[in-house]
């Protein structure tokens, strides 16, 4: 019996193992049960092949608490000279109807948001992410994002 449990348990690691091809970094950090908007997300990037091109991604996971269409973030790209690129994304979380977007099968949902394609990098990066949430006719950004429980960066190999 204990060498069928541990066959099956080593055709299932195979499995997931070898399912994910593309992925070269993937990395998720917490921001508690609500995401403040003066708190910044780092990734620290691995150091890559320069001679490859790379697809990046944002990842959220997101829960029923989450009460807005849309999110607005704001990424930056800090470069190994210090330069940094930043961009304000906006990507669309629920359906008409308020049904969270992404996948999962609890209340929980997972989003790959796309950021950038076709990236070479050079050396080491940074990436630093924050919501910029605001809501219809208010200046004042969200203070605290309620649904999002976690923030994600992902790389993959671009084929």
């Amino acid at each position: 019996m204990w060498i069928k449990n541990s066959a099956l348990l080593l055709l299932v690691v195979i499995l997931f193992s070898s399912c994910d091809k593309k992925r070269v970094f993937d990395e998720y950090k917490s921001v508690g049960s609500a995401w403040h908007k003066d708190s910044i997300v780092t990734f620290n990037l691995p150091e890559l092949d320069s001679t490859k091109r790379y697809n990046l991604f944002v990842n959220l996971r997101a829960n029923n608490n989450y009460q807005y269409n849309n999110l607005f973030l704001i990424v930056a790209l800090e470069l190994p000279n210090g330069f940094t690129k930043v961009d304000t994304l906006e990507y669309q979380m629920a359906d008409p109807d308020g049904t969270l977007l992404g996948d999962g099968f609890s209340d929980i949902k997972e989003s790959k948001l796309f950021y950038k394609e076709n990236v070479r990098f050079k050396s080491k990066y940074k990436v630093y992410i924050k919501q910029a949430v605001r809501e219809n006719g208010k200046v004042p950004g969200v203070t605290a994002l309620d649904g999002i429980t976690e923030v994600g960066f992902r790389i993959e190999k671009k084929e």
